[in-house]
């Protein structure tokens, strides 16, 4: 496959639309629909700006879990903490005030911080870093009129639990099921 061009067709209030032109390994031409969060302006910008942050939190031997709205799907969902990179915000500034933000809690300790991977990569060419943090403080709801969001503390029994009756999003549903195969094992 080569690219052989790019070009923005729409620019929405949150998202832009592009249109990009591939030839295939047989040499015909094939249009390719992405969104992107940011400004892509050539082709050798595709996948390299890292938007957000999702947070996997964990507070002694329990998981941080968000019970929320999704517009997308119009329904609720289990999700992680996460959200986007504010301009001349460090991942820790945004780990820190996303965290507060979503469920009133503090980040105690980042234990680690995964280098950006692709969120949607079959429709976006948005990258994410991924964190694991321990938390503290009082669950409080902060968050805005548009968002439906109940953060609550979770066992594994419990998670189990959830992850055979309800729907999550992708990567919440990647760390729930560590979670409850004793990964990481340090908890």
């Amino acid at each position: 496959m080569e690219l052989q061009h790019l070009k923005k067709v729409k620019d929405g209030k949150y998202l832009k639309n592009y249109e990009l032109t591939y030839l295939n390994k047989k040499g015909k031409e094939k249009t390719y629909e992405i969104v992107g969060r940011h400004e892509i302006p050539d082709e050798k910008a595709l996948g390299n700006h890292v938007s957000g942050v999702s947070i996997v939190a964990y507070h002694e031997d329990k998981l941080l879990l968000l019970r929320e709205f999704r517009m997308a799907v119009n329904r609720k969902i289990y999700n992680l903490c996460a959200g986007m990179i504010e301009e001349g915000e460090s991942i820790e500034e945004c780990i820190q005030r996303e965290l507060y933000e979503e469920t009133g809690l503090q980040v105690k300790k980042i234990l680690d911080i995964l280098k950006p991977s692709f969120s949607a990569v079959g429709i976006s060419d948005i990258k994410t870093q991924i964190a694991f943090v321990e938390v503290e403080g009082a669950l409080e709801d902060h968050t805005s009129d548009n968002e439906e969001i109940e953060a609550a503390f979770y066992t594994k029994e419990e998670v189990l639990e959830l992850l055979e009756t309800e729907e999550f999003s992708a990567r919440a549903q990647i760390a729930a099921y560590s979670f409850v195969k004793k990964f990481p094992k340090n908890l």
